[in-house]
């Protein structure tokens, strides 16, 4: 900007034979820049000192009525601002141009140029200002262009050099064309040599996967890989990889994000080593524990102690219950990771959910609660892993039980609805609020409210997972103070006949 204000004073000075000339570069009403130039030599001024000028001087005028002026003696025109040199004493009386300088129908500045004679100026004279005028309009706009440009390259490149993530540019097929700091430290490679490299050749991705991927990027989207990055010194380090195509002007190249997933991957292995010790260490010693409390109620005398049996029936009750959070978590793990479901059985679906009643109804019956169940006849048998359903039934209605008041109805229908089966648990609890309607079905999602009781959160997450890995789906309809009702269907094998569920 600055060697175009100079270029533009010195041509128009000498053009004219004028003694100085200034011009004024504006954003909306306020000077951002200017320049003077008297008798050749560039003098620095304020934008302080610029705005002064458009505020008492002449130039304001020409900013405000947007029209140019030309003054034949500066002494006779109130619109002229007197300086001391313009005393009579001094050098007294001057002509003077005043033009706006356009560009794109906007006023980006202020030319003036002064001659140290009276009536030195005339109409040539004028057009010629005028005509120097749109020429530097049309160079400031494009310097102001310059200038943006540079500062967003600059801020492009701190931004990419400063990423935390390793962020590579390659060609379409996959030739480094620029990597940052963290790219640079995280391979290993000087810049230099990162440059002669293939990134499908650093990821270990096969020769075609850009091609095979072609469609995707070139829509728009954004791919995503986990892979191993190898360094320069052969070591591989856990990366996903986000790319993407961005359009640059000298053409479209991909961008490659690169985040190091160790610690992932690393807390990936310690939950694997949590739930081997899960299974191993709680699992079987727990099993152990159930069976000999329920050895022990076979061998209790039925004339004992009935506080005695009644104990009893609570450890029982408890340690099934540590039984199945057990169960949960293991399977939330193994169907998280996609594992299918091996053990699956023809299952009669009325003692099935009876075998879930009997489990909770010690539960209701302490709080004083009705469980009415209504099962649909001649239900077929469904081809499904029978523990994990049976935990799901139990899931839905021990929630039914914390959630619905003392003496409350706990609701549980089953029936059949075209090739699916479905099972309704409802009660006239307090609802649910409309926003938690998907998000208790996340893992550790818990409902933020005295009214609620406490959970880890990995009930209706378990129950979600288990009723999709059957190919089935679960909702569930609330209304606030008014109850809940949870429903899963799970479908009915083809060909199945219908058969009596007793």
């Amino acid at each position: 900007m600055r060697t175009v204000l100079s270029r533009v004073l010195m041509l128009s000075s000498r053009h004219v034979g004028a003694e100085r000339a200034s011009i004024i570069v504006l954003d909306g009403n306020q000077a951002v820049e200017g320049a003077l130039i008297v008798n050749d030599f560039l003098l620095e001024r304020s934008v302080e000192h610029w705005n002064n000028v458009l505020q008492d001087g002449l130039a304001g005028w020409v900013l405000r009525n947007r029209q140019a002026v030309m003054l034949s003696d500066t002494s006779r025109d109130e619109r002229w601002a007197q300086r001391p040199d313009d005393a009579a004493s001094r050098t007294g009386a001057k002509s003077a141009i005043c033009v706006p300088v356009m560009a794109r129908e906007q006023v980006v500045g202020i030319l003036t140029i002064v001659h140290p004679k009276p009536l030195f100026f005339n109409q040539e004279h004028l057009a010629l200002v005028q005509s120097i005028a749109d020429q530097a309009g049309i160079a400031i706009y494009n310097a102001r262009l310059y200038n943006s440009l540079q500062a967003v390259t600059r801020r492009y490149r701190e931004l990419f050099d400063d990423s935390i993530d390793p962020i590579c540019i390659t060609s379409l097929n996959g030739q480094i064309l620029e990597a940052n700091r963290q790219a640079i430290s995280l391979t290993g490679y000087p810049a230099e040599v990162l440059a002669e490299k293939s990134i499908l050749e650093l990821l270990k991705l096969p020769a075609d996967w850009l091609s095979v991927n072609a469609e995707p990027l070139g829509a728009g989207q954004t791919l995503r890989q986990e892979g191993l990055l190898w360094t320069a010194d052969q070591s591989a380090v856990p990366v996903e990889v986000h790319v993407r195509k961005v359009a640059f002007p000298s053409g479209d190249v991909l961008q490659w994000i690169l985040q190091d997933i160790t610690e992932r991957k690393q807390l990936d292995a310690l939950r694997d080593d949590l739930m081997a010790m899960v299974y191993h260490d709680l699992r079987s010693p727990l099993s152990n524990i159930i069976s000999s409390l329920e050895m022990l109620n076979m061998l209790l005398p039925v004339s004992d102690d009935e506080n005695l049996r009644a104990l009893l029936s609570i450890a029982i009750r408890s340690t099934g219950r540590m039984q199945r959070l057990i169960n949960t978590l293991l399977d939330i793990y193994r169907l998280e990771a996609g594992q299918p479901i091996t053990n699956r059985t023809r299952t009669e679906v009325a003692p099935l959910v009876y075998e879930a009643v009997d489990t909770i109804l010690p539960v209701a019956e302490n709080k004083g609660q009705q469980v009415d169940v209504q099962i649909e006849p001649n239900l077929p048998p469904l081809d499904i892993d029978t523990d994990m359903i049976r935990r799901v039934l139990i899931n839905l209605m021990d929630n039914a039980t914390k959630y619905t008041s003392f003496k409350g109805k706990i609701f549980l229908s089953v029936c059949r609805k075209g090739d699916r089966v479905e099972f309704s648990v409802c009660d006239n609890g307090p609802g649910i609020p409309p926003d938690a309607l998907e998000v208790i079905f996340d893992k550790f999602a818990r409902l933020q409210s005295e009214r609620f009781p406490k959970g880890i959160g990995l009930g209706l997450a378990f129950c979600r997972l288990a009723v999709r890995s059957h190919g089935g789906e679960i909702w569930v309809e609330s209304k606030v103070n008014e109850g809940s009702c949870f429903t899963f269907a799970l479908p009915v094998s083809p060909g199945d006949g219908e058969s009596p569920s007793g």
